[in-house]
């Protein structure tokens, strides 16, 4: 993937290699707006709309329909084209009542899967640091861009790399998932993305997100990754739908 920069404009032959792109249809695409995701690891929703869910076939009608506001990205209706929609996010097609969820899969990096109306009411989200803010609380800075505070209590009981369950579109703490052995998790970058497996060992390392993990995938095989790789998704079953699945008694 080439250099960004500072510009508000993008070729295609630098976008991530996961967007589903035609390279050489065209010099230029959509650039992301600043917002909860990286460029590296988000689609702007245009190119959702209009080349992953084909619900239209012209940059013309995606920008129309968007800005109409017949889409909603975790609760909300965004109306800017650019909009980047990223891990965990809830995408709902507001006139079909359609529901995605953005998850990591294999060779494709990203992608949208239905989930169910139930599970479109909340979002994992991964603990990437803490900030103590002042008045004894301490905020909780997330992976999609969004910070939920805790009491000073509370945060010494919540790690980094670990998992919250939050309500959306108003982030209230509904559980969270440790990482640790045990636990299961899929991983989002790397050779190995898209893989969903059984925490068996996180190794000390010299920084927290760079421990080595192993884990035992849903084959029965096992693997390595960096933690900063690892998003634990649920303890004896996963909290949302996922394109491999473990139940407690195994994995299929």
């Amino acid at each position: 993937m080439g250099r960004m920069g500072g510009s508000r404009h993008l070729k295609r032959l630098a976008a991530p290699d996961f967007w589903p792109l035609l390279r050489k249809e065209a010099m230029w695409t959509v650039r992301p707006s600043p917002g909860p995701h990286p460029v590296s690891r988000a689609l702007p929703l245009l190119i959702v709309i209009r080349d992953v869910i084909g619900y239209a076939k012209t940059y013309r009608e995606a920008r129309k329909l968007i800005a109409e506001g017949h889409f909603k990205v975790d609760g909300r209706v965004r109306r800017d084209y650019k909009f980047p929609v990223g891990l965990m996010d809830v995408l709902e097609i507001v006139d079909t009542g359609e529901l995605f969820r953005i998850v990591p899969v294999p060779v494709k990096v990203l992608a949208l899967i239905p989930i169910s109306k139930e599970e479109a009411l909340f979002k994992l989200c991964r603990i990437e640091n803490k900030t103590t803010l002042k008045g004894g609380k301490v905020q909780l800075n997330l992976h999609d861009g969004k910070n939920v505070e805790v009491s000073n209590e509370e945060a010494k009981k919540l790690t980094t790399m670990s998992v919250l369950k939050v309500s959306i579109p108003d982030y209230r703490l509904l559980g969270y998932i440790p990482i640790e052995k045990g636990v299961l998790a899929t991983i989002v970058g790397g050779m190995n993305v898209g893989r969903v497996g059984r925490v068996l060992s996180v190794s000390e390392g010299m920084r927290h997100y760079r421990k080595l993990v192993l884990l035992e995938d849903v084959t029965g095989g096992s693997f390595y990754t960096s933690l900063d790789k690892v998003f634990v998704v649920g303890i004896e079953k996963p909290e949302i739908a996922l394109p491999a699945t473990v139940k407690s008694g195994g994995m299929r």
